[in-house]
């Protein structure tokens, strides 16, 4: 095989148009290894080129320690030769090893391109997980779940009473029990028992068939430990069943394996919070939260899962608040629905955040039942202040009367929104179109969500979101080719969020209206619009790794603002980061702005 066809095969040389790969190929040096030969050495020297294996391997190695290896295809060098640095590791042939040398001016090319930046910075981020410093174990989410399996599953039949069930969970000391069906997998735990059981009044002859979970969620052995933990956030688990890729049952991972394997794990705060008794305690729960996220960070923890973290923590503060206010105010006078909007329902928050949601209830409420909702709502609200989370400076908060609707006005709401998107309908477009559904028995999010989709029969809401998105501009330019503020306390610094994350969001949610697209969060937006066709997947790549570096250095500067004492905002002075870091950074911000200036020629308009 040539060397064109060969890294034609390899990203991201595979996105280069075949003349570019042409010349890439005809510049390239080849040269060979012989074991054992030290080919860069770790804070030397930098890369004079990228290295692409051809034949052999070489070994990663972090202080003498071996970290990873590389064979056929994979490259390394580019962080040292786009950066200038000397080498991360040091790079030993393991075995006698053939490799083309790829010169700077081709590889910033390459890297240069948005699927360029997403492999680069996807490439960066495993590294650095891969390596492990002294005295220091590997990050304890990248723990694959099937290890931690501790026991064969235990499991029994759907017609096993709850007397046997209990029995079986006492003698060998379980908290489950996995209940083998024809489709699947069911699963009955100690918490169903006390609750679907004793507390329903239920006979102990009860079948298991009748009171468990039904079909189980179920994960992949080779699934890490930090998803199972964000699933087990996301759905309120405890106890998820892990099988093999051929789908046979192992056994059961619970929230207590989990729970070990960090610190301040997001589950040790969403614990403290349910055990809350008091909205104090449920404050003191929340200012755990900074930590959490500090441990997050310093394990290298992929931002937009930390993000997601940081939401369901709130979720999680939203409902406990919830359950002692209906405590003390006694049950709702009608079905009702508490509604996350903006960052929290996208997923999407950070330490610098504020409070935005809603209320909807059932049309039969009367003027006293409003009153109780308000009571409800401006209760949740101090107490989520009390926990750190600011009161919107909009007042986009159940607490404002204007924020407390029945859930037919919230849909005449959305759609008058939709057919005159003016003042009012601006800070819908940017917040209310982002929803979720936190507590309540008023089934509210599908509805909304309906209404919702018909956006995209309404040209002129989409034109309108679409220019949202034009309305900021990255900072790119001056400093170093990074706009800086200009004057006033932040001088010297740009802003992260306005500049690069907000811009990002906004197009993304646009492209989600317009294609239909149910999805919430912007990751989830972009790769639906690259799945119908509205964006290729080079645009696609390119955002979604721009956005995480964002989020990554973002909550890097909450956290060192954090740990100065300081309140974080969402400015970062560019001679605190890096040399690689602002490179990526000037990349991800030209890449943001490439999209922006498509989107302004397929809309006619000219960019402010």
């Amino acid at each position: 095989m040539d060397v064109g066809a060969f890294l034609g095969r390899i990203p991201p040389f595979d996105t280069l148009e075949p003349e570019e790969l042409d010349r890439a190929a005809r510049g390239v040096r080849i040269e060979f290894f012989p074991v054992g030969t030290t080919i860069l050495l770790q804070g030397g020297e930098p890369a004079r080129h990228l290295y692409v294996v051809r034949r052999g391997e070489v070994e990663l190695l972090d202080d003498d320690h071996v970290v990873d290896l590389l064979g056929e295809g994979e490259m390394f060098g580019d962080l040292s030769l786009l950066s200038g640095l000397g080498p991360f590791t040091t790079v030993r042939a393991h075995e006698d090893t053939l490799c083309y040398l790829v010169d700077l001016e081709t590889a910033q090319r390459t890297f240069g391109s948005p699927a360029g930046l997403a492999f680069s910075y996807a490439a960066l981020r495993r590294r650095m997980l891969s390596v492990r410093r002294e005295g220091a174990g590997p990050d304890p989410r990248l723990v694959r779940v099937g290890a931690l399996v501790a026991r064969p599953p235990l499991t029994c039949g759907a017609g096993t009473t709850v007397r046997e069930a209990a029995a079986i969970m006492a003698r060998e000391r379980a908290s489950s029990l996995i209940v083998e069906r024809p489709d699947g997998f069911g699963i009955i735990t100690d918490r169903d028992l006390r609750s679907r059981v004793l507390a329903a009044g239920r006979d102990a002859g009860t079948p298991v068939g009748e009171v468990m979970t039904a079909p189980a969620t179920v994960v992949g052995d080779s699934t890490t430990a930090g998803d199972v933990i964000l699933r087990m956030l996301e759905g309120g688990f405890h106890h998820m069943p892990v099988v093999d890729a051929a789908g046979r049952l192992l056994g059961v991972v619970t929230d207590t394996d989990l729970i070990g394997l960090e610190r301040r794990s997001p589950f040790a705060v969403k614990s403290a919070v349910a055990r809350a008794g008091t909205p104090e305690e449920v404050a003191a729960a929340g200012h755990r939260v900074p930590e959490m996220v500090g441990e997050l960070v310093d394990a290298n923890a992929d931002p937009v899962d930390v993000g997601r973290s940081i939401a369901l923590i709130t979720d999680a503060m939203t409902v406990r608040l919830i359950e002692l206010a209906l405590d003390d105010l006694g049950p709702a006078p009608t079905a009702w629905a508490w509604i996350a909007l903006g960052s929290q329902a996208r997923g999407e928050q950070a330490l610098r955040t504020d409070q935005d949601h809603a209320l909807a209830f059932d049309p039969t409420a009367d003027p006293e039942g409003q009153r109780w909702f308000g009571q409800l709502g401006e209760r949740v609200t101090t107490g989520l202040e009390a926990a750190g989370i600011p009161r919107c400076r909009g007042n986009v908060m159940a607490s404002n009367p204007a924020m407390r609707r029945s859930l037919p006005q919230w849909e005449t709401a959305y759609r008058g929104w939709m057919r005159d998107p003016g003042s009012e309908g601006s800070w819908f477009s940017s917040i209310a179109y982002d929803i979720r559904q936190v507590a309540g028995t008023l089934e509210a999010e599908a509805p909304l969500r309906a209404v919702m989709l018909e956006a995209r029969d309404r040209p002129m809401f989409v034109r309108h979101l679409s220019r949202r998105a034009l309305d900021l501009r990255p900072p790119t330019g001056f400093f170093r080719d990074l706009v800086v503020e200009g004057r006033g306390e932040q001088a010297g610094k740009l802003e992260i969020k306005r500049g690069g994350i907000v811009i990002v969001g906004e197009l993304a949610r646009a492209w989600a209206v317009e294609v239909g697209a149910a999805a919430t969060g912007t990751i989830a937006r972009l790769d639906a619009a690259a799945a119908a066709g509205r964006i290729d997947e080079d645009t696609r790549s390119g955002l979604a790794e721009s956005y995480r570096l964002l989020w990554e250095v973002r909550l890097a500067a909450h956290v060192r603002a954090h740990r100065a004492g300081e309140p974080p905002d969402d400015f970062v002075d560019p001679a605190t980061l890096g040399a690689l870091t602002r490179r990526e950074l000037k990349e991800a911000f030209r890449i943001v702005a490439s999209a922006q200036r498509t989107l302004s020629t397929e809309l006619g308009v000219m960019r402010r």
